[in-house]
């Protein structure tokens, strides 16, 4: 089972993105389960959401204490909330910055990871370039697609267009994919160097 931790704040589309993660994962032949880990916060509060994905049914419920991947919509949220509690060192961690893991003072917690595993993604400039709102969502889904090979990027873009219709989709998806086309650089950067 791939376990998959998202924070946000309210009204980035936290919840959102857990739900397009498990469509994708669906439309790949997966099982998958998403859901959020909030009260009654409002708008730009600390906003939580899991998603699961399996080849097996999923019996579990709980939160996610210890995920596989952490994505990050709202990099404020850092040093003021525990984000990054019971991740593994072989875990993937995708921050929404434009800013290096030095930068945002994450050398510590980033030591034990792997670092072709750690990345920031401008993905809320590419949300404004692409869809033309600052919602980093869809851009982090492609991001996470080229970074975990968990999902493709076709079923990330399947996913959106089965949420958002329209031009609405379209953009997303555009945003998906130029994040994904930014990650896979970096990949192949990154194994070049290695």
């Amino acid at each position: 089972m791939f376990q998959i931790r998202i924070h946000g704040r309210g009204g980035q589309g936290v919840v959102t993105a857990a739900e397009i993660l498990s469509i994708a994962a669906f439309l790949k032949g997966k099982y998958a389960q998403a859901f959020p880990a909030f009260g009654s916060e409002r708008m730009g509060a600390p906003v939580t959401a899991f998603c699961r994905i399996d080849d097996r049914r999923i019996r579990l419920r709980e939160p996610i204490v210890e995920p596989d991947a952490l994505i990050i919509q709202d990099a404020t949220l850092l040093h003021r909330v525990p984000l990054f509690d019971g991740l593994a060192d072989s875990a993937y961690v995708l921050i929404n910055s434009t800013r290096s893991f030095p930068e945002l003072a994450l050398n510590e917690i980033a030591k034990p990871l792997l670092p072709e595993r750690c990345w920031t993604l401008p993905a809320t400039k590419l949300g404004l370039e692409h869809v033309g709102r600052p919602i980093p969502n869809a851009a982090l889904l492609g991001g996470f697609a080229a970074m975990t090979g968990v999902l493709s990027i076709d079923s990330v873009a399947s996913a959106i267009m089965n949420k958002f219709s329209g031009s609405v989709g379209e953009k997303n998806v555009a945003a998906a994919r130029a994040a994904y086309g930014l990650v896979m650089e970096r990949n192949v950067a990154h194994a070049e160097a290695s």
